[in-house]
């Protein structure tokens, strides 16, 4: 038997969820739509749902909409089946049910991150302790410690027992034997890197060695300490290298297919930053692709960095990356519909509504509050006198009628310049809502808008008094 679903919607939604809902077939549940008598949806509150709504009769669920604001448990107490929030916009219910109702999974990966402090020997203990904290938020398994060239490094062995304390798995990053050797006796999980020739190392400690090429590009170096590994049974991970553009790229991505193809069952790992970190291009992207092959090639593991100011983001990027591309491949799916983390500066539905959409909607609207929109054709801005449209926030500012008014002025000018944004680069325009970022997006402090609405209540205030 088919779920029965209850939505809870406003007076301008009602029509447009009626025809959306209609639009889901085969539907994979049964519905009813209750109008709760709110001109917008999103000013419900879980308190005004147990006002107005007198029971649900045979719903097994309730969705109300997604900009609902508030504790949902309270209705679920109230009314015995489960709550959740639907879309923030009703035009992406179809994607919204797009894989029978449930919500895609993205608790699952098979690739760890490492993510390299590249600055460790500059860094206090506290220091390399905040900063571990910091990519073990963004999803880092792993935190390696990178030692830099000529650069002492005294406290190597505090940092590795610190963090081994916090309860950090941690790697150390070095071409000197002395600094592996010490970092190995000293607890570290892993230790990058060692060659055919410094095989001896692992034999010394029972960190796990990441092997790499003697010789840079030179597989035939890297076989020879990989047979060399399971010869004697030790564990190990193989890394081909990855070359920057354009100096090997494609050659290394080669390296790693043909590794893969020789030992199908052996634990690989591919450092991300020689692309992420000397490419000047939006990481989100990189990130995608080298998952992408990172995916296929069954990777187990890559190098993460975050240096460069382009790539601050790089290791919470990696993250919903392996997520993203490991539920595709095992879904046997395009990756589409399955993350908006990585869609950074646009979106793939940026404009729900047409403006013959907007227009029946704002003949409905009744009062002086302006409401704003984005479709193909550019902003608009309405209210009970009328609807403007235009590409250019100024020229809109005539036909608003706020001269007389700062604090409404205000909210106008920063929600066009947001609606003006989100229509020059495609992205999608929800008022009241910080345009969407993806993984870059900050989280948004309601502190301002009550700030501005309190300082508006004052000002109107003086004008009466």
């Amino acid at each position: 038997m088919s779920e029965s679903i209850l939505f809870l919607t406003g007076k301008l939604a009602e029509k447009s969820l009626h025809q959306v809902l209609a639009s889901i077939q085969p539907a994979p549940f049964k519905y009813r739509i209750e109008q709760i008598g709110v001109s917008v949806a999103a000013l419900m509150t879980p308190e005004l749902i147990v006002r107005r709504l007198a029971g649900t009769g045979d719903a097994d669920k309730m969705i109300v909409p997604g900009l609902c604001q508030g504790d949902l448990s309270m209705l679920e107490n109230k009314y015995g089946i489960p709550v959740a929030r639907g879309p923030e916009d009703l035009k992406d219910m179809p994607q919204y049910f797009g894989r029978g109702g449930q919500a895609t999974d993205l608790s699952k990966y098979d690739v760890n991150i490492f993510a390299e402090i590249v600055e460790a020997p500059q860094l206090s203990v506290d220091g390399i302790l905040a900063r571990a904290s910091y990519f073990k938020k963004q999803g880092a398994n792993v935190i390696d410690l990178g030692c830099l060239p000529n650069t002492p490094f005294p406290h190597l062995v505090d940092a590795i027992k610190a963090l081994k304390s916090a309860g950090f798995k941690v790697s150390v990053d070095s071409l000197n034997s002395d600094d592996l050797v010490l970092a190995g006796q000293s607890g570290a999980d892993y230790l990058l890197s060692l060659t055919e020739h410094s095989l001896w190392i692992a034999h010394e400690v029972s960190s796990v060695p990441v092997l790499i090429p003697a010789k840079s590009g030179s597989l035939p170096s890297l076989y020879r300490a990989i047979d060399a590994m399971q010869k004697i049974g030790m564990p190990f991970i193989a890394d081909a290298i990855l070359d920057p553009i354009p100096f090997g790229f494609t050659d290394s991505i080669v390296r790693y297919q043909k590794l893969r193809k020789r030992y199908p069952d052996i634990q690989i790992m591919m450092g991300v930053g020689n692309i992420t970190e000397l490419t000047d291009a939006d990481t989100t992207g990189i990130n995608a692709i080298l998952f992408g092959m990172i995916s296929e090639l069954k990777i187990n593991a890559v190098l993460a960095t975050s240096v460069s100011p382009h790539a601050i983001n790089a290791v919470a990027e990696a993250d919903i990356a392996r997520r993203m591309m490991f539920a595709a491949r095992e879904d046997s799916r395009l990756p589409r519909d399955y993350s908006s983390g990585l869609l950074g500066l646009h979106d793939r539905r940026p404009f729900p509504y047409s403006s013959e959409e907007i227009a029946e909607i704002a003949s409905q609207i009744k009062d002086p509050s302006f409401r704003i929109q984005v479709s193909k054709a550019g902003v608009h801005v309405y209210n009970r006198d009328g609807l403007f449209q235009d590409i250019d926030p100024f020229k809109l500012y005539p036909h608003l009628k706020v001269d007389d008014d700062a604090s409404h002025a205000f909210y106008l000018g920063v929600e066009l310049a947001r609606a003006q944004i989100a229509w020059q680069l495609k992205k999608r325009y929800v008022q009241d809502e910080e345009l969407d970022w993806g993984v870059n997006s900050i989280e948004s402090d309601q502190g301002g808008k009550t700030a501005h609405r309190e300082a508006s209540i004052k000002e109107k205030k003086l004008k009466v008094e």
